[in-house]
């Protein structure tokens, strides 16, 4: 009965950040397959940076062979390095690391880390601080396996006690250990505005190099 009640995702796609390592434990692969199979059975879609190595090859594997859509984007210096063989689904490639962030993040409506490295953690922060400018509303959850992110969930209380983040903005992340109850949480996510928070004008994130306001909160 309760995959039959969560068929009605409100998310139609999920953006996960993910390692293009499988990482020594291997919880950490079953974790992502177990997140694959919970994107199936919500009949939701996939977009994630394209690799078809680590953790990204699990995930977007599973969500494919499930028979949900993919799409992997990913800059075109680095596609021989993360794309060995066949890519898995519809590859986009664009032309750098923002466009990479900036396309994921318009066309997904919530975003997962899996465990991973530098460029999961990059990914990841970059779309809680969009969040905390206002500049979307999307979900963002971790996916905490065996404790993985415990220590950035220390930090982040650390940061918030020493008034470098408001307590608002530390609701932004949602945290769950196992995938069934990271989504299930994802859906019931309200964000919390700070009207005092100005909005980030888009002027200088197109500089940058990113897309418009309207297409990344979308």
């Amino acid at each position: 009965m309760e995959n039959k009640a969560r068929k009605s995702s409100r998310f139609k796609r999920i953006c996960v950040f993910c390692g293009s390592s499988p990482g020594k434990n291997p919880s950490y692969q079953l974790a992502a397959l177990h997140l694959a199979k919970q994107l199936v059975e919500c009949n939701i879609d996939l977009v994630y940076g394209g690799g078809s190595i680590g953790l990204m090859g699990l995930v977007s594997q599973a969500v494919f062979d499930g028979g949900r859509h993919v799409l992997g984007v990913i800059p075109r210096t680095l596609m021989p390095r993360e794309i060995t063989g066949e890519p898995v689904g519809e590859v986009r490639a664009v032309s750098g690391m923002h466009q990479r962030k900036a396309e994921m993040a318009r066309q997904a409506d919530a975003f997962i880390a899996l465990p991973g490295g530098y460029g999961t953690l990059e990914e990841l922060l970059e779309v809680i601080t969009w969040a905390q400018l206002g500049i979307h509303d999307k979900p963002v959850g971790l996916l905490n396996v065996d404790g993985y992110y415990n220590s950035l969930l220390c930090f982040i209380d650390k940061a918030v006690d020493e008034g470098f983040i408001t307590p608002s903005a530390r609701h932004i992340i949602v945290s769950a250990q196992t995938a069934q109850e990271l989504i299930s949480k994802l859906e019931d996510y309200v964000p919390i505005h700070n009207e005092a928070t100005p909005k980030l004008t888009w002027e200088m994130e197109q500089q940058l190099g990113y897309t418009t306001k309207s297409d990344i909160a979308r």
